[in-house]
């Protein structure tokens, strides 16, 4: 009986170490968010556009309209793209909550300068961003 108890007690931590140590699935939400970042990171515009919607509202603070649409995403990085070859982008946080996911990044426009800090707010509808608001901080 005890023989029975101890086989069955490491059977069932081996099964919690393997649930524990699998990677969650990435919440559909997210999707359209980590292809904008790669399409960032990689300066690829046409990538890093079709995350949005063609409607998609940018905001530089919460309820401050900056621009509107895909075209002039595609228009305004597509020049940054081009002119900072050193581009990168790292999240330092993210939180998924509904359909908004909220980014914390350190920002890279030019190797050898300091890193920028910078918060995104992603709204997300149907597998693209429907809006983007941008919250820098005080000091920047």
């Amino acid at each position: 009986m005890i023989h029975y108890f101890l086989s069955l007690s490491l059977l069932l931590l081996g099964t919690t170490n393997a649930m524990s140590q699998s990677k969650p699935e990435t919440p559909a939400v997210v999707k359209p968010v980590e292809l904008q970042l790669k399409g960032y990171n990689s300066r690829d515009i046409d990538l890093f556009a079709s995350a949005f919607s063609d409607t998609v509202k940018v905001y530089r603070q919460p309820g401050v309209l900056t621009y509107q649409g895909r075209d002039e995403l595609h228009k305004r990085y597509g020049a940054m793209f081009a002119s900072t070859p050193d581009l990168h982008c790292e999240i330092v946080n993210r939180i998924v909550a509904g359909d908004v996911v909220i980014d914390q990044e350190k920002v890279q426009r030019k190797k050898g300068e300091p890193r920028t800090d910078a918060i995104a707010v992603y709204r997300v509808k149907d597998g693209l961003i429907v809006e983007v608001t941008f919250i820098p901080p005080h000091n920047q």
